[in-house]
């Protein structure tokens, strides 16, 4: 799946009801972080429910160009087998600078690479997004990183267990110090995690794979690091909270009533209470476990609803507060109810730039700086022409709105919803959505 140059275009048909009922897919972060993960594993590693996405592509591309063998052995399965000597000098870089993923392969590499470099990535625009507690969390574990214009020089030559203090608490950087700590021996503490669906899947992986932690689902984990993991092990990923979001918002942009299963229920419980204050109607049908015998699921049943404007401004936090990746979606919500709403997303400098392109779509959104907007509702969407902007998130926001804009709306450019959901349009047409594949 080499370097794919067609761009890809959805044209929608908008104003149909959707109907019936749709799974939640693998998890999208929770199948890259489990990929860079596995490189700790001498022995063989077989995953389950992986997502075939762009995103996914990308990191098996890069893992592939070091050495490392991996086989799909079905639809969502496939086996990684690590190299005897990883062959960083053969890294390619095009496909890892497409990545943000690709810092988290230093926590890994430092316990079979002495030094090393890896090149700055780029994944979403959103403004600056810091690195800082990446190196910073390495750093105590007694890593050297020098960073260039182009690349990260890592020298891990003398690695100590120890306490770190998460300079911010991001899931990318605790995962990667997640996997850097379980090959220290010793005890490695770390304080000001994130107890996101990803850092939690990470922290269940590892457990299979030997190493014992403590506190999983707190801001404290404590890491009892072993010498060596080499054995053959098979680990199920759990399913993607995000995108039981866009499918709950796909049903309240379209006023439809829709069923979403495998919802993974403790990291969408927040987002439903404010959605049940704002009149959202819900019924929750029936609980259960994911294959890792872990993660929390649920089948949730969304019922048209007349929804209205929460007086507080809705802000995202890391875990347990709204997850920030689902921020975007209130954004539509926010212009489906009645009233004005204020959408702060705090954590990027340009996301909320990017709700402005629902006002192509008869939407009234105001900026008010890079992190704010004020959008008041309720809307009559109506279909445009709209470019993809260069953010996962809010791209999918554009195509819901455009699902329930009625006539006809071209949506170019959708690599960047490519990257984090699989067969969307496929999947959107079961439950009634009039879109195809256009392609250029």
């Amino acid at each position: 799946m080499k370097k794919i140059n067609t761009t890809i275009n959805f044209e929608i048909n908008g104003g149909n009801k959707l109907h019936g009922s749709i799974a939640t897919n693998a998890s999208k972060n929770g199948s890259v972080g489990l990929l860079c993960a596995s490189l700790l594993n001498k022995g063989k590693t077989t995953l389950h429910n992986i997502a075939r996405i762009e995103e996914v592509n990308r990191v098996i591309e890069v893992l592939e160009s070091i050495g490392v063998k991996i086989k799909w052995i079905g639809p969502q399965s496939l086996i990684i087998t690590p190299p005897k000597k990883f062959k960083i000098e053969n890294l390619d870089s095009e496909s890892a600078v497409k990545t943000r993923s690709i810092i988290m392969f230093a926590g890994p590499l430092i316990h079979y690479l002495k030094k090393f470099s890896l090149p700055h990535a780029q994944g979403c625009k959103l403004g600056k997004r810091t690195v800082s507690a990446h190196i910073y969390g390495l750093q105590e574990l007694g890593v050297k990183i020098k960073v260039t214009n182009q690349n990260y020089e890592i020298d891990s030559d003398k690695l100590k267990p120890t306490e770190i203090i998460m300079y911010e608490s991001g899931d990318t950087a605790c995962e990667n110090l997640l996997t850097a700590a379980s090959l220290v021996e010793g005890k490695t503490t770390i304080k000001f995690t994130t107890a996101n669906y990803m850092v939690q899947e990470i922290c269940f992986f590892l457990e299979h794979l030997g190493v014992k932690i403590d506190g999983i689902g707190s801001t404290t984990l404590t890491i009892h690091g072993i010498k060596e993991i080499n054995k053959d092990i098979e680990y199920y990923n759990s399913e993607d909270p995000i995108e039981s979001m866009m499918w709950i918002t796909s049903a309240i942009a379209t006023n439809s009533t829709l069923e979403i299963q495998k919802c993974p229920i403790d990291f969408l419980e927040l987002e439903l209470y404010k959605l049940k204050k704002m009149g959202l109607k819900y019924k929750i049908l029936k609980n259960y476990k994911s294959k890792n015998s872990r993660t929390n699921l649920a089948d949730i049943k969304i019922l048209p609803s007349k929804l209205k404007a929460l007086e507080d401004k809705i802000e995202a936090r890391p875990y347990p507060g709204l997850n920030i990746d689902n921020l975007p979606f209130f954004g539509l919500i926010a212009a489906c109810a009645k009233g004005t709403t204020l959408i702060h997303d705090w954590v990027y400098e340009n996301r909320a730039i990017y709700l402005t392109e629902l006002n192509r779509l008869g939407a009234t959104v105001l900026l008010a700086d890079p992190h704010r907007v004020y959008i008041e509702g309720p809307t009559q969407f109506k279909p445009a022409q709209i470019v993809c902007p260069p953010a996962l998130r809010p791209s999918v926001v554009i195509m819901l709105a455009m699902l329930s804009a009625k006539g006809k709306s071209m949506l170019r450019n959708v690599y960047m919803i490519n990257r984090g959901y699989e067969d969307i349009v496929k999947r959107f047409r079961t439950i009634g959505a009039d879109i195809k594949e256009v392609r250029d």
